[in-house]
């Protein structure tokens, strides 16, 4: 565990020493902290060997980016990692991910686990992958753990880039790389307080306003406390609460589903939230407006001239995916074409199949792939309207 500057700086002496890709993961606190910052940052590389580093205690991490910025870096699964070390400085100009890599090879088993020990034949354990890696000191057989992340992972690049070559995969594989470099991270719910596990229980606007007001009073003590907010309060029991209609603090305190760990040390916490949510004059909607589809299956009835584009869509795109084994959601996002379906360019040409694609940020390698099938498809679907005919939009 380097936690020292001194050894901060010798470690990244030996990284930038040493030639070739970087392997490199990331250990958080999810679950147990409220952000999702990096406790742990593991990196391998031939000739340097394995280091674990401390950023709460470094601080500072552009020595490191220094030493590998321009190397490829090697990860498993870059989109769960990227974002927690771009936080402390750390980005990379290039990557090389095993596990998107193992989905476009058409891997029935794509954890780690699974694809070291079908690349290299190495069965490794996997028992602290959700432990709470804010500790401190971290416990040896944790660090040990964490050093298994990486150390293997450049042999496994090295056998599924062989595989990616030999299938004809590889252009596939770097767009895909590309694009989790340069993705724009989604927009945060404008309502997060919605997301409430449970939500669906409550009836009317002032439940509703109240369950906001009670989120966002947890929502302010966990990031206060960095700590998950379901840890302090779970959802069940904010929902719990509300529909338990309390009349006082003192009935709040005797909601038996009201539980958490800050159920009744934040007892004033959570009435003034009752009593700012009952107060509220300002009351959310029960439904809010979303640009989301209707779910498939009512399409037949709300837009029919869609149902048939869709039904004689997928089974060819399923077919397509299968054919290159490659999972039917990295051949194309289902809502990519559902989207398409929905509302299909006038005429669905494949070159106005493709701009729409593309718009809606499908890759090139996709877009190749499953353009022509769609337009056919959707003629197919044209061709078997009722006599009286439909418009195609």
């Amino acid at each position: 565990m380097i936690d020292t500057t001194d050894e901060f700086l010798t470690a990244c002496r030996a990284l930038a020493g040493a030639d070739g890709p970087v392997a490199v993961d990331v250990e958080r606190a999810s679950g147990f902290r409220y952000s999702s910052r990096a406790y742990l940052v593991q990196v391998f590389r031939r000739g340097a060997g394995v280091f674990l580093f401390d950023p709460p205690a470094l601080g500072d991490m552009s020595p490191l980016q220094d030493a590998i910025g321009d190397a490829e870096w090697v990860f498993h699964a870059a989109t769960q990692d990227l974002p927690s070390l771009a936080d402390i400085g750390l980005v990379p100009q290039r990557i090389f991910d095993t596990e998107l890599s193992a989905r476009l090879l058409g891997w029935p088993g794509v954890g780690l686990a699974a694809v070291v020990e079908r690349t290299l034949g190495i069965v490794l354990k996997k028992e602290h992958s959700a432990a709470d890696w804010s500790t401190r000191p971290l416990p040896q057989s944790w660090l040990e753990y964490a050093a298994l992340d990486v150390e293997h992972l450049l042999d496994v690049r090295d056998a599924i880039a062989a595989e990616l070559d030999e299938t004809g995969k590889r252009d596939w594989a770097e767009e895909e790389f590309r694009d989790e470099l340069t993705r724009e991270p989604k927009p945060a719910p404008a309502e997060p307080w919605r997301r409430l596990t449970g939500l669906h229980k409550l009836r009317g606007r002032r439940n509703l306003a109240i369950v906001r007001a009670l989120w966002l009073a947890r929502d302010a003590l966990a990031r206060e406390q960095d700590t998950a907010p379901g840890r302090l309060v779970p959802d069940r029991s904010l929902v719990a609460a509300v529909l338990a209609s309390p009349r006082s603090k003192r009935e709040l305190s005797a909601v038996k589903d009201f539980t958490g760990r800050a159920s009744r040390t934040e007892l004033d916490r959570w009435w003034q939230a009752f009593l700012d949510g009952r107060a509220e004059t300002d009351l959310p909607l029960e439904r809010v407006p979303s640009d989301a589809l209707p779910p498939v299956r009512a399409w037949a009835t709300r837009r029919p001239e869609a149902d048939r584009r869709i039904k004689a869509a997928k089974p060819v795109i399923d077919a397509h995916a299968e054919f290159l084994s490659i999972p039917l959601e990295n051949l194309l996002t289902p809502e990519h074409l559902r989207r398409v379906a929905w509302r299909p360019p006038a005429p669905a040409t494949p070159e106005a199949i493709a701009a729409e694609l593309a718009d809606l940020g499908a890759r090139p390698w996709q877009i190749a792939q499953t353009a022509p099938l769609i337009s056919r498809a959707f003629v197919q679907a044209a061709q078997s309207a009722p006599d009286e005919g439909e418009s195609a939009s």
